[in-house]
């Protein structure tokens, strides 16, 4: 009995070693890789020349994706905030999603986990989640430099407005209005700060969160642009008053790629580059009236639609010390809500507590362990709207689950809505699994968020005397 007991304890021992032995040890400081996160605002897939693009000129990223990982099959939201609060979160809008231009306050974001595991946080670019004056801090943001934060970012003159993102801004530093009108220009002034947070916390961890304010319209001169005015405060009109919105926008989509190229540019200089994890994407199809050339086609702007051109966006990943077989083109599936468990992979950091497991890391397919990664499809809530799809195929109905329609897919761009009655039957079951998917997340709707907010968006609306 004795020598049974003995023999018992020693198994518990080893098995007790084993698992201290095997358990990965925390990241220390100098191991925890940087992050800078950098989205681009209303740029669809087909803008970069990188991704086929024939119009736009995109140098930087294409570099970067040489020396990096470029994925084919990335997935956003139609527009800017459901998107920005799926990245930020790493869930499905239909768990959390209040209203535009709003984040639940009770919602916990990437930066409160890496803000917790050590790292220096700052966002700069466009904000669009809330006007309260602490709201970047109460995300887990500590420095911020914002357009469209405490205020709509635009003045009146002469009886118009002015959108005033772009040439002489209306910016926010942690709150703080700051007004610009020497001939500044918005987008240069975000980056500047960006590189300055990055040098001044080289000697620890951090990350950037950059939502850039290009390529939005206005469709306006670029300060690289022929027709560039430093004493103008702007746009009158929405779209744009320069009434040349194709080169503009292409313009645009150069200044961008050269900020991309000047955020590069400082981590090297800071002695940071090898060991920062640079991920660049758009928050959603490109505008209309954009039409781009895209390998040997035309790619109408699609943002606002629940379609190809209104969902597919770019995707690169760079990391020299991290990624294995660097140059690789990848079709794996990734959408927003993927962002949240890839940062807290690679940083160390904790997932939140209760989440849900909406998204999936890409960290496996940065080391070229594709395999490891388990992702066979993408959800996309989206106001009255549901699509899930795969590479192939794409369901899309109403949130009730009415109307559902299967599309099937080529390539890029490439869709044929089926009819039912010609479905075969592999895919009437493909249709049949994504309609099961559907009725699932139907029941979650707004079960993330806050009791006072889930009863605000619920209260029927007064009718219109």
């Amino acid at each position: 009995m004795k020598q049974t007991t003995e023999h018992s304890l020693l198994i518990i021992l080893v098995a007790l070693v084993a698992a201290t032995v095997t358990k990965p040890a925390p990241l220390e400081a100098a191991e925890k890789p940087n992050i800078v996160l950098v989205m681009a605002d209303d740029m669809g897939y087909e803008a970069l020349s990188v991704n086929g693009g024939e119009s736009c000129k995109s140098p930087n990223l294409a570099k970067l994706a040489a020396a990096g990982v470029r994925f084919s099959n990335c997935f956003a939201n139609p527009i800017c905030t459901p998107s920005r609060t799926k990245i930020m979160t790493g869930q499905y809008n239909v768990r959390n999603y209040i209203k535009f231009g709003m984040l639940d306050r009770g919602q916990t974001t990437f930066a409160h986990q890496l803000k917790a595991a050590g790292y220096a946080t700052c966002i700069a670019g466009k904000w669009q989640l809330g006007k309260q004056a602490d709201a970047p801090q109460h995300f887990g943001f500590e420095q911020s430099c914002l357009w469209q934060h405490t205020r709509s970012g635009r003045s009146k003159g002469n009886g118009k407005k002015i959108d005033r993102r772009f040439v002489n801004p209306l910016l926010e530093f942690n709150g703080r209005k700051k007004d610009y009108v020497n001939g500044e220009y918005g987008p240069q002034v975000c980056t500047d700060f960006v590189c300055d947070f990055i040098d001044q916390n080289k000697t620890k961890p951090f990350l950037v969160y950059y939502p850039m304010i290009l390529t939005h319209c206005p469709f306006d001169p670029t300060p690289d642009s022929a027709d560039w005015d430093p004493k103008r405060l702007g746009s009158t009109t929405y779209k744009g008053d320069r009434n040349d919105p194709q080169r503009h926008f292409r313009d645009m989509v150069a200044y961008a790629d050269k900020i991309v190229g000047q955020i590069v540019a400082q981590l090297e200089k800071s002695g940071v580059r090898d060991n920062t994890l640079l991920i660049f994407t758009g928050d959603n199809g490109t505008d209309k009236p954009i039409v781009t050339p895209w390998n040997g086609t035309k790619v109408a702007g699609g943002k606002g639609s629940m379609t190809d051109a209104g969902t597919r966006v770019p995707l690169i990943a760079s990391w020299p010390a991290g990624i294995k077989q660097p140059g690789r083109v990848v079709d794996d599936l990734v959408e927003f809500c993927d962002v949240m468990p890839t940062l807290c992979e690679v940083t160390g950091a904790d997932l939140p507590a209760n989440y849900p497991g909406d998204g999936s890391s890409i960290i496996p397919v940065l080391q070229n362990n594709a395999s490891a990664r388990k992702k066979d499809w993408i959800y996309i809530w989206y106001r009255g709207q549901v699509m899930v799809r795969n590479k192939q195929y794409s369901l899309l109905a109403k949130s009730g689950g009415s109307d559902a329609s299967l599309t099937r897919y080529k390539g890029p761009f490439d869709g044929k809505k089926l009819e039912d009655s010609r479905l075969s039957e592999t895919e009437r079951a493909i249709k049949e699994q994504f309609e099961a998917t559907l009725a699932r997340l139907r029941k979650t709707r707004l079960s993330s968020v806050s009791k006072e907010n889930r009863v605000q968006v619920k209260k029927p609306r007064k009718a219109k005397k």
